[in-house]
């Protein structure tokens, strides 16, 4: 039996899962926080090393031989031509290039250039942004610097020793902002435009190739962001699509090509097999739900109270309707709208139909999402609820009428951790010759909550036809420039 390793960086944490090869089943764990406080917008890299040794203290790694990274997305490390960080690691939740990621859309022809250049539009957490804003508000640093890597490219560069070859993957590539998963290249005008000058970039491995081996002969494999390892994690597959429900809320199907979506609403992502992962956002999930909750004074303020409340009413809330676009919306895009009660009349003036409401718009705003996927020859005949809201009786009552097909709660597991686990197998498996560099090792899928649509599709599909029904008389149009 053979022994790999996975560990997930996040933006707070390290978690380490020890896995057997052949099934994925953990062994151990490991975790440890980051010494960094909640919130911050910046980090030194080297508390990521710190983490990650406490996580894997106490012998968590013995008899390992391959080992995967997986860590938090869009976060920046900049170097100089030694290979030391310029500045602290700009993080992936820093909002502060927002004024240069909308400089960046008109200085290169607006969104349709972008979506076309690299499958998205820049916005603040992307590297390219985030790059653009050293360039204007830290001129010293940015002269400085001479090469770029996201934080799972750093992390293993560091285990192999920082040797002159620096790597990443195609996922993780491909939310920079200046590479294209449709055309599997880098585009260094971009970079240029954004920093003033050009600088190194990591090498995109394949997904079963090894960034490396170590002196002691442990073999390292390339790594991905969190959300591509998590989806190899859960086992997703074509016919798949995850459903995120945060406060925003994002909808994202494995697909067999990229997609050049002209306004910008899908983002063109690569995901850790080789296949690719179209993504569609939301600004608004489970913001709405907490905002109803508030508005409604539910006692104790909980979700757990609103989706009992929600459950007391029927489909459809009494004829109302809530636009949940409260923080304006991307997808249909209203930058700068608001949420929407529609409906109102005597009867339907109760809080278990205005609670219901807050529901039903969240996911129809989600499957909205997801039409515009399937819009454009995206199979979905699964859906994956990722969340702690995907466990409330309300989402799970309502979740699969809604979206018109079978519903996946996998239970709750660092499926990241255990995607990056799943790789270093991959790529363990092809260096012994015991695996085919096209095919994935077949680990146990997640354990999980199945839910069917049974007879009440056609109840969701009203529904969403009221949902419809109000969102055009609100904003007319708002779909027409949307996904080719």
């Amino acid at each position: 039996m053979g022994i790999v390793a996975g560990l997930d960086s996040s933006s707070g944490f390290t978690h380490v899962v020890v896995c057997d090869t052949d099934t994925g089943a953990v062994l151990r764990e490991g975790y440890a926080p980051h010494p960094i406080e909640e919130r911050a917008t910046e980090a030194d890299p080297q508390v990521w090393l710190l983490s990650l040794g406490e996580a894997a203290a106490d012998g968590l790694l013995d008899d390992v031989a391959a080992i995967g990274v997986s860590a938090q997305q869009h976060g920046l490390v900049p170097l100089d031509v030694n290979g030391q960080p310029v500045r602290p690691a700009l993080l992936g939740n820093d909002k502060r290039a927002q004024v240069a990621a909308a400089d960046l859309v008109e200085g290169y022809g607006g969104r349709q250039a972008w979506a076309q250049a690299v499958g998205s539009v820049p916005t603040s957490p992307q590297p390219l942004a985030k790059l653009a804003w050293m360039a204007r508000h830290e001129p010293e640093n940015a002269a400085r610097t001479a090469g770029v890597m996201q934080p799972h490219d750093w992390l293993v560069w560091q285990l192999l020793g920082r040797p002159a070859r620096r790597t990443t993957d195609r996922g993780a590539a491909s939310g920079t902002g200046y590479w294209s998963a449709a055309t599997g290249s880098y585009r260094p005008d971009l970079v240029e435009l954004a920093l003033g000058h050009q600088v190194a970039l990591p090498e995109v491995l394949g997904p079963s190739e090894a960034a490396g081996t170590t002196p002691e002969g442990l073999l390292i494999s390339a790594g991905t962001g969190e959300t591509m390892a998590a989806a190899f994690g859960l086992g997703v597959a074509v016919g798949d699509a995850v459903v995120s429900l945060g406060a925003s809320g994002s909808v994202m199907a494995v697909h067999h090509e990229a997609l050049v979506d002209s306004s910008g609403t899908i983002t063109s992502f690569a995901d850790a097999t080789g296949m690719h992962l179209p993504v569609v956002h939301t600004s608004n999930a489970v913001r709405a739900l907490r905002g109803t909750a508030e508005m409604l004074g539910v006692e104790g303020g909980g979700l757990e109270e609103l989706s009992a409340l929600a459950l007391k009413s029927t489909p459809g809330a009494s004829g109302l309707v809530l636009l949940p676009y409260l923080e304006g919306e991307r997808t249909p895009w209203l930058p700068h709208t608001a949420g929407t009660l529609f409906g109102l009349r005597r009867e339907s003036m109760k809080p278990e139909h205005v609670a219901r409401a807050s529901f039903e718009g969240m996911l129809c705003s989600l499957a909205d999402a997801m039409d515009v996927l399937r819009g454009r020859g995206v199979q979905v005949r699964r859906v994956f609820l990722l969340g702690a809201a995907a466990e409330l009786p309300a989402v799970q009552a309502m979740a699969p009428m809604i979206f018109g097909t079978q519903v996946v709660v996998p239970a709750p597991a660092q499926y990241a951790a255990l995607g990056a686990a799943r790789q270093a197998a991959w790529a363990l498996g092809v260096a012994q010759g015991t695996l085919s560099p096209d095919e994935p090792p077949a680990w146990r899928g997640a354990v999980a909550q199945v839910l069917e649509p049974g007879d009440e599709v056609a109840v969701g599909a009203a529904v969403r036809q009221q949902f419809k029904a109000a969102r055009d008389q609100v904003h007319p149009g708002a779909f027409e420039t949307g996904a080719e």
